[in-house]
């Protein structure tokens, strides 16, 4: 298991939920706390030129975990389950982008919020149709690029739509493509999900990537999380891949990084060691 840090460009807006802003920078300060990568936080492909990326990344040793999709949503008001099929083919277009990059800088692409949601005066069955004609689309694009689409349940207090690993895993199924994973997050499984530990393990075929943050979204290690729980269901789940570090940047972004990676890096020297 690798471990990377979540950062965005400098002008990312405020609602973009990374540690650090700046890339150069952000690769640099990563490197240093011994981190093994960043997950790229983007509106759109335009966000960062590939070719200083490129450059930054090999400068540190560093590499691209995956490309994270919140700015689609929060900013572009972007989201697979739209009523307005002109809308939907902006998504379709824009992770079309998305993927092309990642085929180049980790191969995965993240979807959070931007799955979207049960609206007002749509059923549950139109959302979950729509959300299944989108992804197809997306992923039989990706899938050319040999680029995984990752799905992160979220839950309930922030969307309506695919809150915990059983509803995301169903809705997988339904959509039927190979090139399509989980991306649980422990803070948000920390709401929903029964059992964290136990859960991980039930879908350990589905699960592509991880994201880390406490129980009060900081750093690992200042909340209440089980994190010997988390790491015997990865263990449970043979999950071989890379873990994020997605968190609220408290009490400073510097501070934050440093003490999740503190808290973390040990833990899966000792999970690979034992693998």
């Amino acid at each position: 298991m690798k471990l990377s840090v979540a950062v965005a460009g400098k002008q990312a807006p405020p609602s973009a939920f990374v540690v650090w802003r700046g890339f150069e920078e952000s690769i640099s300060k990563a490197a240093d706390l011994g981190y093994h990568g960043i997950e790229l936080a983007l509106k759109t492909a335009e966000d960062v030129d590939p070719h200083q990326l490129s450059s930054w990344l090999s400068k540190h040793n560093m590499e691209v975990s995956c490309i994270s999709t919140g700015q689609v949503f929060a900013t572009l008001g972007l989201y697979f389950t739209h009523p307005d099929a002109s809308m939907r083919r902006k998504v379709i277009d824009l992770f079309d982008g998305l993927t092309a990059l990642a085929a180049d800088f980790g191969r995965m692409v993240n979807v959070g919020r931007t799955r979207g949601f049960i609206g007002e005066g749509q059923s549950r069955q139109e959302a979950e149709q729509l959300f299944i004609e989108t992804s197809r689309q997306i992923c039989d694009s990706a899938g050319e690029r040999g680029v995984t689409i990752i799905i992160e349940p979220v839950n309930r207090y922030e969307i309506n739509f695919v809150n915990n690993l059983d509803q995301g895993a169903d809705l997988l199924a339904k959509v039927g493509r190979d090139n399509l994973g989980l991306m649980p997050d422990v803070f948000h499984m920390n709401i929903e999900d029964a059992h964290i530990g136990a859960s991980l393990a039930k879908h350990a075929a589905l699960v592509k990537y991880i994201h880390f943050a406490d129980s009060n979204r900081w750093a690992p290690g200042w909340g209440h999380l089980d994190f010997d729980d988390v790491f015997a269901g990865l263990r449970a789940a043979h999950f071989d891949g890379w873990s994020s570090i997605e968190i609220l940047p408290e009490p400073d972004p510097d501070s934050a990084a440093r003490k999740a990676a503190e808290t973390i890096l040990p833990m899966i020297e000792t999970y690979n060691s034992n693998r």
